[in-house]
Order: structure tokens, then sequence, then C-alpha cells
């Protein structure tokens, strides 16, 4: 990981639309299309199926909200930052790197390779680490410039 391919700080939220608002209020800060879907990934107990809704700024510094889903990851964190997001080359090797480095896999998005799209670790200290494969990186910087989601 390098210092120029972080690229997000995701918040996790009980309200969620409360939580846009004030940003906008409070900050300025305008918002792409939300997202809501459902996402298989990956956890230590086995795959799952989970409701994930997020929606990212389309100002810099870039933040992602994200609705809270008890009894996953995506839960609000103590510290304000759930996570730090960084575009990664390689997401698996990048994973390997962080769980060498005391990390842990909480929880990745496979593709159907069983390469991983995205993972977070986390470790003893710290915000957990979000790496992100840079393939998506072209789409998410129309979705940011543009504020409508590629998926829609």
């Amino acid at each position: 990981m390098k210092p120029e391919d972080f690229y997000h700080t995701g918040i996790v939220v009980e309200d969620f639309d409360a939580t846009l608002r004030w940003f906008t209020a409070v900050a300025g800060y305008r918002w792409c299309d939300e997202l809501s879907i459902e996402q298989t990934v990956w956890t230590p107990d086995g795959e799952r199926t989970v409701p994930i809704r997020f929606a990212y700024s389309m100002n810099e510094p870039r933040l992602e909200v994200l609705q809270a889903v008890p009894g996953t990851v995506w839960v609000p964190a103590s510290s304000g930052a759930h996570h730090l997001g960084f575009w990664s080359d390689d997401v698996d090797r990048d994973m390997e790197s962080l769980v060498g480095s005391g990390l842990h896999v909480e929880v990745k998005a496979p593709m159907p390779d069983g390469s991983s799209l995205w993972a977070y670790c986390h470790g003893t200290i710290g915000p957990r680490v979000e790496l992100v494969s840079r393939s998506l990186e072209p789409m998410m910087a129309e979705w940011f410039a543009t504020g409508r989601s590629p998926f829609a």
C-alpha cells in the first residue's frame, strides 16, 4: 500500500439519510447516487449475502457513508472511521501482505475466477483497511465525477 493509492474514508452509521444531510449542511458535501445491493461475501464463518447501502461523496476528501448492518463488520466504529480505502493492483497479494503484518481478513468479495474484488483487513489498532481492485477505478472515477451510479 502507498499513500497515493488512498482514495476514501468509510464511515458506517445508524442513520444513513441524516448523516448525508448533516455532511451536506455542515461541510457542503454533494453525493453520488446511493447504491443498495445484496453483496455475496466470504467471512471466516463462511459465505453469506449481506444487504449493503452506501453513497460516495462527489467532493474530496472522498467519503463513503454506509448503512449499519447488525451482526456484520458493517457496524459503527468507536473511532468514527470504519475503514480506509486503498486501490490495489492485486487484492489477494496485498491481503497476504497485510496478514503477514499482523492484520486478519474480515470479509472479501469473491469474483467468479476466485480472486477478490475487494477485502477488509483489520488489526488490533487503527481502522480497517479496504483493498479495492484498481480495475474498478475508471468506473468509480466516472461515478465520482457525474454522481450517476454505473449500476443503475
